[in-house]
């Protein structure tokens, strides 16, 4: 069992119309340890049960000497949680949190030396972005990384501009973009249409999925359609 712990609100940024990056000073220590890809739990204070007060987010930020969390979170209409989350009367900053992790297995490999294909949409791209960061951060060595990321719109896009920059710095790191309502470099994309277009058809060949539940049942549906098996998909379910 995991304790309990309680951490601090530190700051706030709103990076889309609905979408908000949480930073968090976990108290009573000076670092926190995880592996890239974890995520914590919140005991928020919005119902009498338990069991609906149980929110959980992805990490955003790496593990590095810090006690600062970095969660990105999409604001989900009529859900309890983030209801509370983006409700500055009764959360903000300098507001205390109860919680409990890192948890979770989806989390960086230790083997990668062969392709891996993060894929993503909207507030899934947390853990992909802890993951590449600590790999770039620790120069540990990989064989080829790409990270597809699906949204609506430009708008939309979060971390965009820092994860174009590590693509520029880190040899076969290749991030791709799918905007689904607007062209982007000239075309419209589905997430599914672009990295099925940009995967081999290779034994060898690593998925790892972070979304909502069509995104995954459709992408795992379409991958053993294309004859991929079943142990070279992973995924991170949301909701």
């Amino acid at each position: 069992m995991f304790n309990w712990q309680t951490a601090k609100i530190i700051d706030i940024q709103s990076v889309t119309k609905q979408t908000s990056i949480f930073k968090l000073e976990v108290l009573d220590t000076d670092r926190v340890d995880f592996t890239p890809g974890q995520f914590i739990t919140f005991d928020l204070p919005i119902s009498e049960k338990k069991t609906q007060r149980l929110k959980s987010y992805s990490i955003a930020s790496h593990p590095q000497d810090s006690n600062v969390l970095e969660l990105v979170i999409v604001k989900i209409e009529g859900g309890l949680g983030t209801s509370f989350l983006f409700d500055r009367a009764k959360c903000d900053v300098g507001t205390e949190l109860t919680f409990r992790g890192p948890l979770g297995v989806f989390t960086l490999p230790k083997d990668l030396s062969v392709p891996y294909y993060f894929v993503c949409t909207g507030t899934g791209v947390a853990p992909f972005r802890s993951m590449i960061k600590y790999i770039h951060t620790n120069q540990l060595p990989y064989n080829e990384l790409n990270l597809i990321f699906g949204t609506r719109t430009k708008a939309d896009l979060l971390y965009y501009d820092e994860l174009k920059k590590l693509s520029e710095e880190m040899q076969n790191f290749n991030y791709h973009i799918a905007l689904s309502r607007e062209p982007w470099e000239g075309k419209k994309s589905y997430v599914h249409e672009l990295y099925q277009s940009l995967a081999p058809r290779d034994e060898t060949v690593q998925f790892m999925f972070c979304g909502w539940r069509p995104m995954i049942d459709q992408a795992r549906n379409e991958l053993i359609a294309l004859n991929y098996d079943k142990n070279q998909i992973h995924f991170e379910l949301y909701g």
